[in-house]
């Protein structure tokens, strides 16, 4: 997250050593903000954090598979009610 933090924050920052530093598209070396790149981590950990709701409802949903079935089958409200257990337990915030 740091890397992509620096990429955002940076633009001229081509590459990303750990060890030697950033550097710009010559090799020359870019001095880093951390202030800029701190800022920049939390606000990428606020929107992954928010969308945590997102990732626990795929992982829950039916599968594409059951998905295919139900409306072959004509079970669409039981696909229905279905997702609406997994919205009803990981709830938009």
């Amino acid at each position: 997250m740091r890397h992509k933090a620096i990429y955002s924050t940076h633009p001229q920052v081509v590459t990303i050593d750990d060890t030697a530093g950033a550097s710009d598209k010559d090799g020359n070396l870019v001095v880093i903000d951390e202030a800029k790149v701190s800022a920049e981590i939390a606000k990428m950990e606020s929107v992954w954090d928010a969308q945590e709701y997102a990732r626990n409802r795929k992982a829950e949903y039916p599968t594409i598979e059951e998905c295919v079935h139900a409306m072959l089958d004509g079970d669409l409200d039981e696909l229905q009610a279905k997702r609406q257990v997994v919205k009803q337990k990981y709830p938009k915030e």
